[in-house]
């Protein structure tokens, strides 16, 4: 990794990627008609699949992490963070594989290929973690180990559904499905854009570089205080993530 990897140009896009994931991650919904109501589509996945594109698999993960402590202050968790950490592994199979293949193959069909391999990686990432954290959790935590609600929330979909067959409704009928939704969606998204909003980004970069006599001074004095900025507006989001969950 470059020592100007993370410059004060490369630290706004980035911040500016985080806040665009995060809103549209805190804004999400249900396609009832399709999949069981508790599995709600948002569309984050774009900006930091774009991010990753642009920056690189370590920007990517960062906005990733970003984009759940700007919903954790904005919302808090309704599911013990527990949602939050699977919807973190998820979005980090999506973006570090894409953003792999995508640094070593840029062109057009490096793209479809990153993307391919990143919403693979992702979905079943989405399946084993339901499969070993998400549900087991919500059955024990919420439900007080009966499977009833649960498979409630099932039967309006798949009237068959009963306890010994759930998993298999529940993986391959609603999870992969919904996931697949969810990656299709970014990609196509990511690959009409993509190239437009790169322009941009790196005419940005080079508007906004410091230039002439100490241009290198200058530059390393700034990116270290958006660096320092960031790790504070972190430990913040943190510190007001665990607040707003345990004392509001």
């Amino acid at each position: 990794m470059s020592k100007n990897y993370f410059n004060a140009t490369r630290i706004a896009v980035l911040a500016l990627f985080s806040a665009l994931a995060g809103v549209l991650y805190i804004f999400n919904f249900p396609i009832s008609v399709a999949f069981p109501s508790f599995l709600e589509l948002n569309f984050s996945d774009i900006p930091a699949l774009i991010g990753t594109f642009a920056l690189g698999p370590v920007s990517g993960c960062i906005i990733v992490v970003m984009k759940i402590l700007i919903k954790l202050v904005a919302q808090s968790s309704s599911t013990a963070f527990v949602g939050e950490l699977a919807d973190l592994f998820i979005g980090f199979a999506l973006v570090i594989p894409a953003g792999l293949i995508y640094r070593k193959l840029r062109t057009y069909r490096g793209a479809i290929l990153a993307m391919a391999a990143g919403a693979v990686a992702s979905i079943v990432v989405a399946m084993i973690a339901n499969r070993i954290l998400l549900v087991p959790f919500y059955v024990s935590f919420f439900f007080g180990g009966s499977w009833d609600p649960l498979i409630g929330m099932m039967t309006p979909l798949f009237p068959g559904c009963t306890r010994e067959n759930f998993y298999t409704f529940y993986l391959w009928a609603s999870v992969l499905p919904f996931n697949a939704l969810r990656c299709l969606i970014a990609c196509l998204v990511t690959l009409f854009v993509y190239k437009r909003i790169s322009v941009a980004i790196n005419r940005l970069v080079e508007r906004l570089t410091p230039k002439g006599e100490g241009a290198a001074v200058r530059n390393r004095k700034t990116t270290l205080i958006a660096v320092a900025v960031c790790v504070a507006v972190v430990l913040l989001l943190v510190l007001f993530s665990l607040l707003r969950y345990f004392l509001w």
